[in-house]
């Protein structure tokens, strides 16, 4: 079995994993003044903090809610915060396809969540079970009834493998099985996989579900560094790379971006097959069987299959009253929010941020960066007995690996507008400076905001 954690030695690599080159400290240089943009400029003077006795809870202990905690202690004094989640472990969750792809090493995606807690927060370290917002009151899994004042939801979103017939998140990394979803380990056993394919080559099958999904670009990311992989270890000739998406006739939602991808996997080779819903996984065979509209069920065999789950709201907020109940979101049970000022739209003292919105677009990283200080902001409007008007354009970023080396950084908003914000990055010109960003730059911007300070 190959190392785990460190990609092959290729010159470009090496150069990456080792102390900069010339061009990387010239890369770095020109991307200070960007890096800066993406944490966020330094705050000015600090206003007044509202005094309040009120309780807020926060439910969920990713990036938007410990963001959302570490803002609302600098905003408030007096306040109660509480935050309910189990999870020890704070995983940087965008770099799972760096892990997954031999560039970084596990390590880097693992933190503790208590490092980053703010102090005096009450940490209730169960899951949440369920909601009742009209007596203001979250369930946990242990049966604790928490009531609150004002409830923030950022729970994320449920990857339902279920869906998958003989999945088994477990066997990732073994038989050609690979998946970047479920967590570190998944990704550590990903790039195993894909070590162990790209050595002798084969067939590589990519797949998209139709559902909303977090990092909606990590699917076009694994598949243009697949067939990268490939070509570093020489057996490109004797394989073939096949994306399949379940939906009608995109594989990304943002149309320019869409365009820009498929018109590269044309030059590149990848084929694409539209309105395949991966429907069952044989492991131990090797095939992978996709339904196909008005068509007999289609089994594909492979050597290398990434597979992507279906997501929907985890089942404490599906089954509760603070999920979307009708048009297209409400399938997934997704929190109904008013997708500008993210405040619920039936409850006015209940605010989501990041994945578990029902909002058009925004399950990224870069999503929570811009939204978390407007949710902070509208809540303490709320509590103040003020509007909540601070308006979300839905910003949106992903940075689309292309080659070892080079990506592609685009920025968009709800509409599926190009808003790009870095001077220097063309958003659908991939460039090294990209790749720097993704590599080197975004997670210090992330841990700026997770801190609450951008």
């Amino acid at each position: 079995m190959g190392d785990t954690r460190k990609p092959r030695d290729s010159g470009q690599h090496a150069a990456l994993q080792s102390m900069p080159s010339r061009r990387e400290w010239l890369g770095m240089a020109a991307a200070a003044p960007l890096a800066v943009g993406l944490a966020g400029a330094a705050s000015p003077a600090k206003a007044a903090k509202l005094s309040t006795k009120a309780h807020i809870v926060i439910v969920g202990g990713g990036l938007g809610g410990i963001a959302i905690a570490n803002r609302l202690s600098s905003l408030l004094d007096g306040a109660r915060l509480t935050l309910i989640d189990a999870k020890q472990e704070h995983n940087y969750q965008p770099g799972y396809t760096l892990v997954g792809t031999g560039i970084w090493p596990v390590e880097k995606v693992i933190n503790r969540n208590a490092d980053y807690h703010p102090s005096g927060l009450n940490w209730i370290q169960e899951m949440a079970a369920g909601f009742d917002p009209q007596s203001n009151t979250v369930i946990t899994a242990g049966g604790q009834k928490v009531r609150y004042d004002y409830l923030v939801v950022a729970t994320g979103t449920h990857q339902d493998w279920s869906l998958i017939e003989g999945m088994d998140v477990q066997a990732i990394g073994s038989n050609g099985l690979a998946s970047v979803y479920p967590s570190p380990q998944a990704a550590v056993d990903t790039w195993r996989a894909m070590q162990a394919f790209t050595a002798k080559g084969g067939e590589a099958v990519m797949t998209l579900p139709s559902t909303p999904l977090k990092c909606a670009g990590a699917p076009l990311k694994l598949t243009f560094m697949v067939r990268d992989r490939l070509l570093q270890a020489g057996t490109l000739a004797k394989s073939k790379v096949t994306f399949h998406s379940a939906l009608k006739d995109t594989v990304f939602g943002v149309k320019p971006v869409n365009d820009n991808v498929l018109e590269r996997w044309v030059k590149l080779g990848i084929d694409v097959a539209y309105q395949h819903r991966l429907k069952a996984v044989d492991i131990g065979g090797r095939k992978a069987t996709f339904a196909v509209p008005d068509a007999p069920d289609l089994v594909v065999p492979y050597d290398f299959l990434h597979a992507v789950p279906p997501m929907r709201a985890p089942d404490a907020v599906r089954n509760s009253d603070l999920a979307i109940k009708e048009g297209p979101m409400a399938a997934g049970g997704w929190l109904e929010v008013d997708k500008a000022t993210l405040q619920h739209k039936r409850y006015p003292n209940v605010f989501g941020v990041g994945d578990i919105n029902g909002t058009p677009r925004g399950k990224t990283a870069a999503t929570i960066k811009k939204s978390a200080p407007i949710v902070a902001h509208n809540l303490v409007e709320v509590i103040a007995g003020r509007q909540a008007a601070e308006q979300f354009d839905g910003y949106t970023s992903c940075p689309l690996l292309i080659r070892e080396g080079s990506a592609l950084l685009v920025e968009f908003d709800y509409e599926g507008r190009l808003v790009p914000s870095l001077p220097g990055i063309e958003p659908l010109q991939d460039s090294f400076l990209a790749w720097l960003m993704k590599v080197r730059l975004l997670k210090p911007a992330y841990l700026s905001v997770l801190k609450g300070h951008a």
